[in-house]
């Protein structure tokens, strides 16, 4: 939800505390994922794209939700398109210059196909008007696509573990004992988020700075913070498909869940949001056939996308 401006020494405490929770929740997050996913014989991949996608977008939706109820439509729907922007350009670069990302095949084949459908019909919904005069259409088929999107990786993720004899047993940790490793982790990227989160804005209020613009920028990349910090700590410990798994259904769940909830309570007014939409859209689809034509993606490729998200921060502010 949207809260009442915190003082900026306030601002600054929380900033720093919310950094260092972020930081052991994602510690959890990752090691319960990439273990609990060997004991279930589940790729983490699977894991990644629902269970930690959707953990790691709980910010997302708290403050597009709230700001829907408080009929603030500028920053529930700038929040998600900032926030699928900076998923992909500025979680994916930072991760890539700490530790090049492998690319599968098949991922982009499946789960970027997936993404860059939900872009589009976004995109379509707002030129014809499912999410504002006929927002109730809009939102029936995003919450419909979310649950088949879902039932899908379920079916996935039991056909896997129908095979987990493939999958070499892991007695570091009893399953009971990861789970809790994953949902103490989403609390904490949750809550050192929300920390965060706050503490930006607040810092961005204090200077006068208009709601669209804190929701593209500064609380785009405080919700964003959660899949920041999984999937540094993924590419770090050389869990390449938690680092792009998380990216992908993070923004899935973004457009389909989070806008189709939104769309629900008030009609939203994506007129002034157009030029950011395709935007999404362009890079969503630019990635497809670079990531199919290399494996991996390179510090040098990380380096380029961090600096074509602050061309686009820059011109948010400056244009």
């Amino acid at each position: 939800m949207v809260l009442e401006s915190l003082s900026i020494e306030t601002a600054f405490i929380g900033f720093i505390i919310g950094i260092f929770v972020l930081y052991k929740g994602s510690d959890f997050l990752v090691d319960g994922t990439a273990k609990a996913a060997v004991k279930l014989g589940v790729s983490p991949l699977i894991i990644s794209l629902t269970v930690v996608a959707y953990g790691t977008s709980a910010p997302e939706f708290a403050i597009s939700f709230g700001s829907a109820l408080q009929s603030y439509q500028d920053i529930a729907v700038g929040n998600v398109i900032g926030s699928c922007v900076a998923n992909l350009l500025l979680v994916l670069g930072i991760s890539a210059v700490i530790r090049p990302i492998k690319v599968r095949k098949s991922i982009v084949k499946r789960e970027m196909t997936i993404m860059l459908c939900a872009t589009l019909l976004f995109v379509i919904f707002s030129y014809i008007g499912f999410l504002d005069a006929n927002h109730w259409i809009g939102a029936m088929v995003f919450l419909l696509l979310f649950i088949l999107y879902l039932l899908f990786f379920i079916q996935i993720a039991k056909r896997e573990y129908d095979n987990r004899e493939i999958f070499e047993p892991d007695s570091s940790n009893g399953i009971h004992k990861n789970m809790f490793f994953i949902i103490f982790g989403i609390i904490g990227v949750v809550a050192g988020a929300h920390l965060l989160i706050e503490s930006a804005r607040s810092i961005a209020v204090f200077f006068g700075i208009s709601r669209m613009m804190i929701a593209l920028s500064m609380i785009a990349i405080g919700t964003s913070l959660p899949e920041l910090a999984v999937s540094i700590m993924a590419a770090y410990k050389k869990e390449s498909d938690i680092a792009v798994g998380n990216i992908i259904g993070s923004n899935v769940f973004n457009i389909f869940l989070i806008l189709g909830a939104c769309a629900l309570i008030i009609p939203l007014d994506t007129a002034g949001s157009l030029i950011h939409m395709f935007f999404l859209l362009l890079i969503s689809i630019i990635f497809i056939p670079i990531f199919y034509m290399k494996p991996v993606i390179s510090r040098k490729e990380g380096m380029l996308f961090l600096v074509t998200y602050s061309f686009y921060i820059w011109y948010i502010f400056f244009i």
